[in-house]
């Protein structure tokens, strides 16, 4: 763990909430790493608190998937490639039906989305890069109307951000990223399923090897 975890005591909040949020912001954050294991005792003694409010935060982290259960180990930080490989397949799956549902209209609002992200490239603000591409992705969720994966993409999107955030970082993958999005709202464009999932599939994949070098470093 990077660093000492500081819980904010909030009175209006139960402990349990509190500890959940200190440890949720500690993950997104990257305080703790991935395949850190979570420990209830170590934890409750960094918190000053009982162990009882872990256990119930590391079960509502879980259900967010920003913690997973190992059998005979117990709970540690996911990893981001199990993130980024549900991402993915979430991700293609939204530009197929995004395809069917293309209007002119829908176009010029991602053209706009990316004229926002080139903007902000420009800023050189890692948190406004950021903001732009999720509402860049946000606006080809739209175009699905569906509304059960966009729930589902949503509960993704914070386990994201940590990631995003490394992936930014590094200026070198602006130019990269903003043809990646050029070459998806073209095949969109075109109503090109495959050639909109394959152009997806190569943005996601393009993050998680450039995440990968960028944290192994």
């Amino acid at each position: 763990m990077k660093g000492e975890l500081k819980m904010d005591v909030n009175d209006y909040l139960p402990l349990r909430d509190v500890v959940f949020n200190t440890l949720r912001q500690a993950i997104l954050r990257g305080e703790m790493e991935p395949g850190e294991r979570l420990m209830e005792i170590q934890l409750a003694q960094k918190l000053g608190v009982s162990r009882t409010p872990i256990r119930e935060a590391i079960r509502k982290l879980e259900l967010e998937g920003l913690v997973i259960m190992i059998p005979r180990k117990g709970a540690e930080v996911a990893h981001i490639r199990d993130v980024l490989e549900v991402r993915c397949t979430l991700e293609e799956l939204a530009v197929a039906l995004a395809c069917k549902n293309v209007t002119p209209e829908r176009i010029m609002d991602l053209r706009a989305a990316n004229k926002v992200f080139e903007s902000a490239i420009v800023s050189k603000d890692v948190v406004n890069i950021v903001d732009a591409d999720v509402q860049f992705h946000d606006t080809i969720y739209a175009m699905t109307d569906n509304d059960r994966l966009i729930q589902i993409i949503n509960k993704l999107r914070e386990q994201m951000y940590r990631y995003r955030l490394e992936y930014v970082k590094d200026a070198r993958t602006h130019s990269i990223l903003i043809n990646e999005h050029n070459d998806i709202i073209q095949k969109l464009a075109d109503k090109d399923v495959e050639g909109a999932k394959m152009f997806m599939r190569q943005h996601i994949r393009n993050q998680e090897k450039g995440i990968i070098r960028l944290l192994n470093k």
